[in-house]
């Protein structure tokens, strides 16, 4: 390989892992914002999140196929663009709509700024299933595959842990304390933040050249049905965005419960605790993908998802079955120990995301792309799953909750000792 194409190979990694930053900026402002909507309407408080991941079920195929269509340099741009007018429209729910009533929900009348926001939300999930869509084969792709690419998209997902830590750790400083008054306007300096950062990337991205890679044969073109059907027909493909679905719903469950759960004691500033236990979630996702860099090249994947899924298993059922009761002094408070149980996890779901990826499209070949489009669909999982786990929370309790984690972690499980296992391949290996 030349230096030239040694340094564009460089360049294209940096670029990817800066993408794969954003992401989760944007993803993990759902939690802190729900604590604002939740306040005023109880039933609204996984509204934003539950939005933003139902854009992946009907951008998730299409951004797949615009990879092909248009390129992976130009699906990240169209991306960034919408990211910019997403927060942007999240940011007008707290300067327009609050007092024009759009309709009536459990006898309690609805603001035209709760729907505004939502858009905002759903524009910004397309944004981020766009850009999911890019990075996630991308840094497989120039990382080989295999335990090399794994790592790879591990290195992307240590900044995006970096990242996911300091957006509800920002939200909760800013808030501080949850009240009737408290809007979206308490957070602009997030969503202003979140504005910026879409723009610089895009002036980044657009004078970078990216590779684009080919997973098929030159001039071949299959038709949608014909790729969807072939990517299909592996099942361990079928099985890992089966997983995948849990898997999302695992990660942005287990914090966001977190956060409601002690945002809700009645103490003076629990919000910014909440926020701040919930960040160490993510601070733990990121030490757990820095470690798994080191090693990734050396331990099978399926080897290190095994291991953090049963320990994630276990750090659930001490976090279930320990007696609120239970407390150690935290800044000033007492807090459950059982919440601190439920932060390691952050540990095990680190190198969940990339493993799960990387076993799925394993000896696809020129399916990859419109694997990584059907991938990206099934993430609605972190919409729905932690929207069934609040309503859940809410009838039975916020700890009982956490009991269809434990479920979606078993099948992780069982994808990780056998479900991942390659019957077939399509990449000529």
């Amino acid at each position: 390989m030349t230096q030239e194409n040694n340094n564009g190979r460089l360049i294209a990694i940096i670029t990817m892992c800066f993408i794969f930053a954003m992401i989760s900026f944007v993803t993990n402002m759902g939690a802190p914002f729900g604590n604002i909507w939740g306040y005023k309407y109880d039933f609204a408080a996984s509204w934003g999140n539950l939005m933003n991941f139902t854009a992946y079920l009907f951008m998730g195929i299409p951004s797949g196929m615009l990879l092909k269509k248009i390129g992976y340099k130009k699906t990240a741009l169209a991306a960034l663009i919408l990211g910019i007018i997403g927060l942007g429209v999240q940011y007008l729910s707290s300067i327009t709509g609050d007092t024009t009533i759009i309709n009536t929900i459990n006898g309690v009348g609805v603001t035209a700024n709760l729907y505004i926001y939502m858009l905002g939300a759903l524009i910004c999930g397309v944004c981020v299933c766009m850009l999911n869509t890019v990075v996630n084969p991308m840094l497989n792709m120039l990382g080989g595959g295999g335990n090399k690419g794994n790592q790879l998209i591990q290195v992307g997902g240590t900044l995006n842990s970096l990242t996911a830590t300091l957006t509800p750790m920002l939200a909760g400083i800013l808030v501080g304390t949850v009240t009737a008054d408290t809007n979206m306007g308490d957070v602009a300096p997030l969503l202003f933040i979140g504005i910026g950062v879409f723009a610089i990337s895009f002036l980044i991205i657009s004078r970078v050249a990216i590779p684009e890679p080919n997973f098929g044969d030159e001039g071949e073109s299959e038709s949608l049905m014909s790729s969807m059907k072939g990517a299909l027909s592996h099942r361990h493909l079928v099985l890992g965005i089966i997983a995948i679905f849990f898997y999302v719903g695992v990660e942005i469950g287990i914090p966001m419960e977190l956060n409601f759960y002690v945002s809700g004691m009645n103490f003076e500033g629990a919000a910014a605790i909440g926020g701040t236990l919930a960040a160490s979630y993510w601070f733990m996702m990121l030490i757990g993908r820095a470690s798994s860099t080191a090693i990734s090249g050396k331990v099978s994947t399926s080897m290190q998802m095994t291991v953090v899924s049963a320990v994630a298993i276990c750090l659930l059922l001490a976090a279930i079955f320990i007696p609120e009761t239970v407390t150690i002094g935290f800044k000033g408070h007492e807090i459950p120990v059982k919440v601190f149980f439920i932060a390691a996890c952050g540990l095990c779901t680190s190198v969940m995301w990339g493993g799960i990826f990387n076993l799925s499209v394993e000896g696809l070949g020129k399916y990859t792309e419109a694997a990584s489009g059907l991938f990206m669909m099934m993430v609605v999982g972190g919409g729905l799953m932690p929207w069934l786990q609040d309503i859940v929370a809410k009838s039975s309790g916020t700890i009982f909750s956490y009991w269809i984690q434990v479920a979606m972690l078993a099948y992780i499980l069982f994808y990780s000792t056998i479900g991942c296992k390659v019957t077939k391949r399509s990449d000529g290996k």
